[in-house]
């Protein structure tokens, strides 16, 4: 007995999902996933807030750079539609200016960083990786608050090579494609409270 054909996922379903879910199509199937947690929220923010100032603003770095929170991807044929934590774009890479009023992105950023979670880290690894390895994203950070890691994947000829690990408290980070800064703890983990 043959399985019934699943319809494939359009972006109609993820703008028909409720507000309190993160949507996205991934290989045709609509994922729904709950707001983060705040321990997830505060290290996206905290990261995102030290390379917009390093690398987008240009205040305490080269530049260059243009560093987005939450980006909606719409990649390939079909689409994938993803919603990576951070996502950047060399300037001269990024689509169009920020004047324009499209929702979401069509070319994939330079780099992309996901913040883990129990509930989206499975996703993340096997699910995305290879999404945007097909889209040529030429890095990838796998930051886990948890276990207050972080993993740095390159782009090769076959696929994303472990480039580096980092993780803890104390020496900040010097990272590609951002070693021009060395990155301080608390742009992963945020500020520890009570110090």
């Amino acid at each position: 007995m043959s399985q019934p054909v699943r319809k494939r996922a359009t972006y109609e379903d993820v703008l028909a999902a409720p507000e309190h879910v993160r949507a996205e199509v991934i290989d045709g199937e609509l994922h729904l996933h709950p707001r983060p947690a705040r321990r997830h929220l505060r290290a996206a923010s905290a990261l995102g807030g030290t390379l917009f100032g390093a690398f987008d603003a240009g205040s305490f770095g080269p530049g260059g750079r243009v560093i987005i929170t939450e980006p909606e991807l719409h990649l390939g044929t079909p689409r994938d539609i993803l919603v990576p934590d951070l996502g950047g774009w060399r300037e001269e890479n990024y689509p169009g200016g920020d004047d324009e009023d499209a929702p979401f992105f069509e070319v994939a950023p330079d780099w992309i960083a996901e913040v883990l979670s129990e509930s989206t880290a499975r996703i993340d690894r096997v699910r995305k990786l290879p999404i945007y390895a097909r889209e040529r994203v030429a890095h990838v950070w796998l930051v886990d608050p948890r276990d207050r890691t972080v993993e740095v994947f390159r782009l090769g000829p076959d696929g994303y090579v472990l480039a580096a690990t980092w993780g803890g408290d104390e020496a900040p980070a010097i990272l590609e494609p951002f070693a021009a800064v060395a990155i301080p703890p608390a742009a992963f983990w945020g500020r520890a409270l009570g110090r």
